[in-house]
């Protein structure tokens, strides 16, 4: 019999290393704000140079420079974990089937920010090119959160562990929090803070469109809050319940940071706050689409029907 290839990397450290994919890219959503929240969006006023004639910030560009030059060093950061960890998955074995492409894709995310970032500084912070620089940075935690999912799992089948209409309402959730998101950029976009005292803004009126974007997170926690009723009434899995209820106090307590920073005019470290939050919930909707479903081993049988725990005291319910 053909021996296994030996692994060169543990599953230990490949999980951690994709884990660290999902901490680097919420983090420099973080520093960015802070770049903008410091008006130091054009601290380095062009790209990929800091200035004409250098690549570092000089003395002479002051706390600006600095600050907008830290953030482009940490793309490097970025660049270095997701090809150590595209590394990793190629070396690990066996190989986690699906995960290469994940790997590669968070690279290849990173290198695009990276230029999506020079088109904002060339484009003197225009709030279109701003906004889409963030929805990046929220698909690209999608994909660093997929793929540390992928290698923390066996290979096999996945199959649905909630009734299929928990499913569809787990993945409206998702929709509707996306949508939030999307719409937090237009805010944004319409607000005070732009990274430079002359940038322009989106033209809209911000408190209309503030207006909107709380209408939709009322609708969000609404369907959570639907979501996690539901979940304990048809005796899902523990983890999906709890999931579901980590997602309603994160939109909490991002709602409660949202109102309190509208309210007091938009000081920086709330928004900076804020910022943070947007990632969180996005994050914690993630993992409670990812909890409605498991990934059996590759060798295990798959059950006839996997949409709901195995309870013989109740009847089957109709698949969809």
């Amino acid at each position: 019999m053909k021996r296994p290839d030996r692994s060169l990397v543990s599953s230990t450290l490949l999980r951690r290393l994709a884990f660290a994919n999902i901490v680097a890219n919420a983090a420099i959503v973080v520093t960015g704000g802070a770049v903008r929240l410091t008006a130091s969006g054009l601290g380095c006023p062009t790209w990929p140079r800091c200035t004409d004639e250098s690549y570092t910030a000089t003395a002479e560009m002051g706390v600006h420079g600095a600050i907008e030059f830290g953030n482009r060093l940490l793309t490097f950061v970025l660049v270095l974990i997701a090809g150590a960890t595209l590394l990793a998955v190629l070396a690990h074995r066996p190989r986690r089937r699906g995960a290469v492409p994940l790997a590669l894709a968070v690279v290849l995310g990173i290198v695009a920010q990276a230029v999506i970032g020079g088109i904002t500084v060339r484009t003197q912070l225009h709030p279109s090119i701003v906004g889409i620089h963030f929805v990046v940075s929220m698909l690209l935690l999608l994909v660093a959160y997929a793929l540390w999912r992928r290698v923390s799992e066996p290979d096999g089948r996945t199959v649905p562990v909630v009734p299929p209409a928990l499913r569809a309402l787990a993945w409206i959730t998702v929709v509707a929090s996306a949508a939030v998101i999307v719409l937090g950029v237009a805010v944004t976009g319409s607000g005070p803070h732009a990274g430079d005292a002359d940038a322009v803004r989106n033209g809209l009126d911000p408190q209309t469109i503030s207006q909107v974007h709380a209408d939709l997170v009322f609708l969000l926690v609404g369907l959570t809050v639907g979501l996690w009723l539901a979940l304990r009434a048809v005796g899902a899995p523990a983890r999906a319940a709890r999931a579901a209820l980590t997602l309603l106090l994160v939109e909490l307590g991002q709602g409660l940071i949202g109102f309190v920073q509208y309210f007091t005019n938009l000081p920086a470290l709330l928004v900076g706050l804020h910022m943070l939050g947007s990632c969180l919930v996005w994050l914690a909707t993630l993992a409670v689409l990812w909890s409605t479903r498991e990934r059996h081993p590759a060798d295990s049988p798959t059950p006839a029907d996997s949409s709901v725990p195995a309870d013989p005291s109740q009847p089957a319910p109709a698949l969809a």
